[in-house]
């Protein structure tokens, strides 16, 4: 696993504020993907699946998605925009109650993928609010490469509810539609005249994973779970976060 180097990364001092819109955006960004990997890392553990290393995802992500709030609410550039954080922060703070509130179980993690719903639904606005700010091109690339790193965890998300049977028959449709938008924001980021030789190498690395992580759907069946397939599902999906994120990174520093 490649995890330890990107959250890392994450956690660094150098990047305890926002350098500019292109940085927001990512940031922004990240708070939807968090959303849904806090609630991976639920499912998970309801299940036992990758314990140490769920737990550690969940601890470590509630830490960067407060660190993260607060430095999108002291960046946001207009007052429309520090509201719409505002907002994040009193819907957020309902999510993190239902994480460490109790043991995760089965009716815990309908209440998560509940309230992770309402999350990402604010981090998007936000994160749609800080693109329009930016009235520039890339601004939109690292909107769609960032969101590329929610659908790698709601797609793990969804794959680990179904084979619990936990809302399994809207579970798997939301999973056929991130794997659907999954493909699809793939080549637009590869066509975009903005992706350098480095990116598109990133990207065809996420991509191999990501027919990994395909593979696996072919045996996923709602309430029959596998736990050699629920932990690959787990571990595949942070070997994509981990690409995307680099990939997104780079779009905000302008393909460098």
């Amino acid at each position: 696993m490649l995890v330890a180097p990107l959250l890392s990364a994450w956690l660094a001092p150098a990047s305890a504020q926002v350098r500019d819109i292109n940085d927001a955006i990512n940031k922004a960004g990240r708070q939807r993907m968090l959303s849904q990997r806090m609630a991976k890392a639920y499912v998970a553990l309801g299940q036992g699946v990758r314990r140490e290393q769920a737990e550690r995802v969940l601890a470590d992500s509630m830490s960067l998605f407060d660190r993260q709030l607060v430095e999108l609410r002291a960046y946001a550039p207009q007052p429309d925009i520090k509201q719409q954080y505002e907002q994040l922060e009193t819907v957020w703070s309902g999510y993190k109650t239902a994480l460490v509130g109790a043991i995760p179980s089965k009716p815990g993690s309908e209440i998560v993928l509940k309230l992770a719903a309402q999350v990402l639904e604010q981090a998007d606005r936000g994160t749609q609010m800080l693109e329009a700010a930016s009235g520039r091109p890339t601004g939109k690339l690292v909107n769609v490469a960032g969101r590329q790193r929610m659908l790698s965890q709601r797609m793990a998300t969804m794959y680990l509810a179904t084979s619990w049977g936990v809302q399994a028959e809207a579970s798997l449709k939301m999973l056929a539609t991130s794997r659907d938008e999954f493909g699809r924001a793939q080549e637009v980021l590869r066509s975009a005249p903005e992706a350098t030789p480095a990116i598109r190498d990133a990207l065809a690395l996420a991509d191999q994973q990501f027919g990994f992580f395909d593979a696996l759907l072919a045996g996923l069946k709602a309430g029959q779970a596998n736990p050699r397939a629920q932990a690959d599902a787990f571990t595949t999906s942070e070997r994509i976060l981990q690409m995307l994120d680099e990939v997104t990174a780079m779009f905000a520093r302008g393909g460098a």
